[in-house]
Protein backbone atom coordinates (compact mmCIF):
# COMPACT_ATOMS: atom_id res chain seq x y z
CA UNK A 1 0.00 0.00 0.00
CA UNK A 2 1.34 3.44 -0.97
CA UNK A 3 -0.75 6.15 0.71
CA UNK A 4 -0.95 9.80 -0.27
CA UNK A 5 1.50 11.93 1.70
CA UNK A 6 0.90 15.38 3.17
CA UNK A 7 3.21 17.78 5.02
CA UNK A 8 2.30 20.11 7.87
CA UNK A 9 4.59 23.04 8.69
CA UNK A 10 3.63 24.56 12.03
CA UNK A 11 3.85 24.69 15.80
CA UNK A 12 3.71 21.90 18.36
CA UNK A 13 0.82 21.97 20.86
CA UNK A 14 1.88 20.16 24.04
CA UNK A 15 -1.79 19.64 24.93
CA UNK A 16 -2.36 17.75 21.68
CA UNK A 17 -5.40 19.74 20.58
CA UNK A 18 -4.14 21.97 17.77
CA UNK A 19 -1.08 22.62 15.62
CA UNK A 20 1.06 19.79 14.33
CA UNK A 21 -0.67 17.28 16.60
CA UNK A 22 -4.14 18.11 15.24
CA UNK A 23 -2.85 18.03 11.68
CA UNK A 24 -1.27 14.59 12.02
CA UNK A 25 -4.41 13.18 13.66
CA UNK A 26 -6.49 14.57 10.80
CA UNK A 27 -4.19 13.13 8.14
CA UNK A 28 -4.36 9.72 9.82
CA UNK A 29 -8.16 9.81 10.12
CA UNK A 30 -8.39 10.56 6.39
CA UNK A 31 -5.93 7.79 5.42
CA UNK A 32 -3.05 10.08 4.47
CA UNK A 33 0.51 9.66 5.72
CA UNK A 34 1.43 12.82 7.59
CA UNK A 35 4.88 14.41 7.78
CA UNK A 36 5.80 17.46 9.84
CA UNK A 37 8.23 20.35 10.07
CA UNK A 38 8.04 22.12 13.44
CA UNK A 39 8.40 25.90 13.57
CA UNK A 40 7.94 26.48 17.28
CA UNK A 41 7.22 24.64 20.51
CA UNK A 42 4.38 25.79 22.73
CA UNK A 43 3.72 24.97 26.35
CA UNK A 44 -0.07 24.84 26.48
CA UNK A 45 -3.08 22.90 27.68
CA UNK A 46 -6.86 23.30 27.52
CA UNK A 47 -6.63 26.46 29.64
CA UNK A 48 -4.22 28.42 27.45
CA UNK A 49 -0.70 29.00 26.15
CA UNK A 50 2.02 29.49 28.77
CA UNK A 51 5.12 29.79 26.57
CA UNK A 52 6.20 29.80 22.93
CA UNK A 53 9.74 29.10 21.70
CA UNK A 54 10.55 29.54 18.03
CA UNK A 55 13.05 27.24 16.35
CA UNK A 56 15.93 28.66 14.30
CA UNK A 57 14.91 29.07 10.65
CA UNK A 58 17.80 26.79 9.66
CA UNK A 59 16.24 23.99 11.72
CA UNK A 60 12.91 24.47 9.93
CA UNK A 61 14.56 24.46 6.51
CA UNK A 62 16.44 21.25 7.35
CA UNK A 63 13.21 19.50 8.34
CA UNK A 64 11.40 20.50 5.16
CA UNK A 65 14.34 19.53 2.97
CA UNK A 66 14.68 16.16 4.71
CA UNK A 67 11.04 15.34 4.02
CA UNK A 68 10.90 16.61 0.44
CA UNK A 69 14.18 14.96 -0.58
CA UNK A 70 12.82 11.50 0.22
CA UNK A 71 9.02 11.46 0.27
CA UNK A 72 6.62 12.33 -2.57
CA UNK A 73 4.55 14.93 -0.72
CA UNK A 74 1.29 15.50 -2.63
CA UNK A 75 0.01 18.55 -0.70
CA UNK A 76 1.06 20.69 2.24
CA UNK A 77 -0.22 23.23 4.72
CA UNK A 78 1.34 25.79 7.00
CA UNK A 79 0.14 26.79 10.44
CA UNK A 80 1.82 28.81 13.20
CA UNK A 81 4.98 30.45 11.84
CA UNK A 82 5.51 32.96 14.70
CA UNK A 83 8.01 35.41 13.19
CA UNK A 84 9.45 36.96 10.03
CA UNK A 85 12.47 34.65 9.84
CA UNK A 86 10.33 31.50 9.96
CA UNK A 87 7.91 32.92 7.38
CA UNK A 88 10.81 33.73 5.05
CA UNK A 89 12.32 30.26 5.50
CA UNK A 90 8.94 28.68 4.74
CA UNK A 91 8.42 30.83 1.65
CA UNK A 92 11.88 29.91 0.32
CA UNK A 93 11.09 26.21 0.74
CA UNK A 94 7.66 26.46 -0.89
CA UNK A 95 8.62 28.64 -3.85
CA UNK A 96 9.86 25.84 -6.15
CA UNK A 97 7.02 23.44 -5.34
CA UNK A 98 4.15 22.70 -7.73
CA UNK A 99 1.79 20.93 -5.33
CA UNK A 100 -1.34 22.24 -3.54
CA UNK A 101 -0.20 24.67 -0.83
CA UNK A 102 -2.63 25.75 1.88
CA UNK A 103 -1.53 28.71 4.00
CA UNK A 104 -3.37 29.05 7.29
CA UNK A 105 -2.12 32.49 8.40
CA UNK A 106 -2.14 31.76 12.12
CA UNK A 107 -1.95 35.23 13.62
CA UNK A 108 -4.84 35.58 16.04
CA UNK A 109 -6.92 32.87 17.71
CA UNK A 110 -10.69 32.92 17.36
CA UNK A 111 -10.78 34.31 20.92
CA UNK A 112 -8.48 37.17 19.90
CA UNK A 113 -5.10 36.02 21.31
CA UNK A 114 -2.16 37.20 19.18
CA UNK A 115 -0.03 34.28 17.96
CA UNK A 116 2.78 35.93 16.01
CA UNK A 117 5.28 38.76 16.34
CA UNK A 118 4.19 42.21 15.21
CA UNK A 119 6.57 42.60 12.26
CA UNK A 120 5.51 39.33 10.66
CA UNK A 121 2.28 40.49 9.01
CA UNK A 122 4.05 42.19 6.11
CA UNK A 123 6.17 39.07 5.55
CA UNK A 124 2.98 37.03 5.26
CA UNK A 125 1.52 39.48 2.76
CA UNK A 126 4.60 39.90 0.59
CA UNK A 127 6.31 36.53 0.69
CA UNK A 128 3.98 33.70 1.63
CA UNK A 129 0.41 34.46 0.56
CA UNK A 130 1.32 34.80 -3.15
CA UNK A 131 2.56 31.18 -3.02
CA UNK A 132 -0.74 29.79 -1.71
CA UNK A 133 -3.33 27.86 -3.65
CA UNK A 134 -5.65 28.59 -0.73
CA UNK A 135 -5.44 30.80 2.36
CA UNK A 136 -7.75 30.14 5.33
CA UNK A 137 -7.87 33.15 7.68
CA UNK A 138 -10.34 33.49 10.52
CA UNK A 139 -12.23 36.76 11.00
CA UNK A 140 -9.44 38.44 13.02
CA UNK A 141 -6.77 37.39 10.52
CA UNK A 142 -8.86 38.53 7.55
CA UNK A 143 -9.13 41.92 9.25
CA UNK A 144 -5.38 42.17 9.83
CA UNK A 145 -4.35 41.03 6.36
CA UNK A 146 -6.92 43.03 4.38
CA UNK A 147 -6.89 46.17 6.53
CA UNK A 148 -10.69 46.22 6.30
CA UNK A 149 -13.37 46.02 9.01
CA UNK A 150 -14.99 42.58 9.11
CA UNK A 151 -18.23 42.64 11.08
CA UNK A 152 -20.81 41.18 8.69
CA UNK A 153 -21.26 38.80 5.77
CA UNK A 154 -20.86 41.66 3.31
CA UNK A 155 -17.61 42.66 5.02
CA UNK A 156 -16.37 39.07 4.72
CA UNK A 157 -16.98 39.12 0.97
CA UNK A 158 -15.15 42.44 0.59
CA UNK A 159 -12.22 41.23 2.67
CA UNK A 160 -11.98 38.02 0.62
CA UNK A 161 -11.79 40.04 -2.59
CA UNK A 162 -9.06 42.22 -1.09
CA UNK A 163 -7.11 39.18 0.13
CA UNK A 164 -7.28 37.59 -3.31
CA UNK A 165 -5.38 40.62 -4.59
CA UNK A 166 -2.43 39.59 -2.42
CA UNK A 167 -1.79 36.77 -4.89
CA UNK A 168 -3.25 33.50 -3.59
CA UNK A 169 -5.36 31.29 -5.83
CA UNK A 170 -8.33 31.23 -3.46
CA UNK A 171 -9.47 32.51 -0.07
CA UNK A 172 -11.60 30.72 2.52
CA UNK A 173 -12.60 33.06 5.35
CA UNK A 174 -13.82 31.15 8.40
CA UNK A 175 -16.87 32.92 9.79
CA UNK A 176 -17.01 31.34 13.23
CA UNK A 177 -15.58 34.45 14.90
CA UNK A 178 -18.87 36.28 14.28
CA UNK A 179 -21.98 35.11 16.12
CA UNK A 180 -24.17 35.52 13.04
CA UNK A 181 -21.81 33.46 10.86
CA UNK A 182 -21.25 30.37 13.02
CA UNK A 183 -20.99 27.37 10.71
CA UNK A 184 -20.55 29.64 7.69
CA UNK A 185 -17.36 30.04 5.64
CA UNK A 186 -16.87 32.05 2.46
CA UNK A 187 -14.86 30.60 -0.44
CA UNK A 188 -13.68 32.89 -3.22
CA UNK A 189 -11.60 31.49 -6.07
CA UNK A 190 -9.69 33.49 -8.65
CA UNK A 191 -11.57 31.65 -11.36
CA UNK A 192 -15.28 31.77 -10.45
CA UNK A 193 -17.68 33.55 -8.14
CA UNK A 194 -17.68 33.39 -4.35
CA UNK A 195 -19.86 30.96 -2.44
CA UNK A 196 -21.02 30.64 1.14
CA UNK A 197 -20.51 27.15 2.57
CA UNK A 198 -22.80 26.38 5.49
CA UNK A 199 -23.38 23.68 8.06
CA UNK A 200 -25.49 23.70 11.18
CA UNK A 201 -23.51 25.34 14.02
CA UNK A 202 -22.48 22.88 16.72
CA UNK A 203 -23.03 24.15 20.25
CA UNK A 204 -19.93 22.93 22.10
CA UNK A 205 -17.16 24.57 24.12
CA UNK A 206 -14.75 21.88 22.93
CA UNK A 207 -13.56 23.30 19.61
CA UNK A 208 -9.83 23.80 20.21
CA UNK A 209 -7.94 23.02 17.02
CA UNK A 210 -10.93 23.30 14.70
CA UNK A 211 -9.17 25.75 12.37
CA UNK A 212 -6.05 23.61 12.16
CA UNK A 213 -8.19 20.54 11.55
CA UNK A 214 -10.12 22.21 8.73
CA UNK A 215 -6.92 23.17 6.94
CA UNK A 216 -5.41 19.72 7.49
CA UNK A 217 -8.54 18.00 6.19
CA UNK A 218 -8.55 20.14 3.04
CA UNK A 219 -4.86 19.30 2.57
CA UNK A 220 -5.49 15.58 3.09
CA UNK A 221 -8.29 15.49 0.54
CA UNK A 222 -6.18 17.41 -1.96
CA UNK A 223 -3.29 15.00 -1.40
CA UNK A 224 -5.73 12.27 -2.41
CA UNK A 225 -6.56 14.12 -5.62
CA UNK A 226 -9.86 15.76 -4.62
CA UNK A 227 -10.40 19.13 -6.39
CA UNK A 228 -10.26 22.18 -4.13
CA UNK A 229 -13.99 23.07 -3.89
CA UNK A 230 -14.92 19.47 -3.09
CA UNK A 231 -12.01 19.16 -0.67
CA UNK A 232 -13.29 22.20 1.24
CA UNK A 233 -16.83 20.82 1.41
CA UNK A 234 -15.68 17.40 2.63
CA UNK A 235 -13.32 18.98 5.15
CA UNK A 236 -16.17 21.04 6.59
CA UNK A 237 -18.18 17.86 7.07
CA UNK A 238 -15.24 16.25 8.85
CA UNK A 239 -14.85 19.21 11.22
CA UNK A 240 -18.58 19.39 11.88
CA UNK A 241 -18.57 15.76 13.00
CA UNK A 242 -15.45 16.34 15.07
CA UNK A 243 -17.21 19.15 16.92
CA UNK A 244 -20.25 16.96 17.58
CA UNK A 245 -17.94 14.47 19.33
CA UNK A 246 -15.81 17.15 21.06
CA UNK A 247 -13.58 15.90 23.88
CA UNK A 248 -14.44 17.19 27.36
CA UNK A 249 -10.89 16.80 28.69
CA UNK A 250 -8.91 19.08 30.99
CA UNK A 251 -10.22 22.09 32.87
CA UNK A 252 -10.72 24.40 29.88
CA UNK A 253 -11.59 24.23 26.19
CA UNK A 254 -11.13 20.68 24.97
CA UNK A 255 -10.36 19.76 21.36
CA UNK A 256 -12.68 18.39 18.75
CA UNK A 257 -12.48 14.64 18.18
CA UNK A 258 -10.44 13.34 15.26
CA UNK A 259 -11.50 9.69 15.42
CA UNK A 260 -15.25 10.22 15.19
CA UNK A 261 -17.40 8.02 12.93
CA UNK A 262 -16.45 9.13 9.45
CA UNK A 263 -17.34 7.87 6.01
CA UNK A 264 -15.99 9.84 3.05
CA UNK A 265 -17.02 9.69 -0.56
CA UNK A 266 -14.71 6.74 -1.24
CA UNK A 267 -16.42 4.64 1.46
Amino acid sequence: MVPAIALSIGGSDSGGGAGIQADLKTFLALQVHGCSAITCVTAQNTCGVNRVDGLPPEALTAQIEAVLSDLPVAALKTGMLLNRALIQATAAALRPLAIPRLIDPVMVSRAGSVLLEADAIEAYQRELLPLAELITPNIHEARLLSGLPVQSAVDVERAAAALLELGSGAVLIKGGGLADLRGCDYLLQRQGSGQWLRHAPVDTPHSHGSGCTLGAAITAFQARGVPLPDAVQQAKRFVEQGLRFGLAIGSGQGPLCHWHPWLDSDG
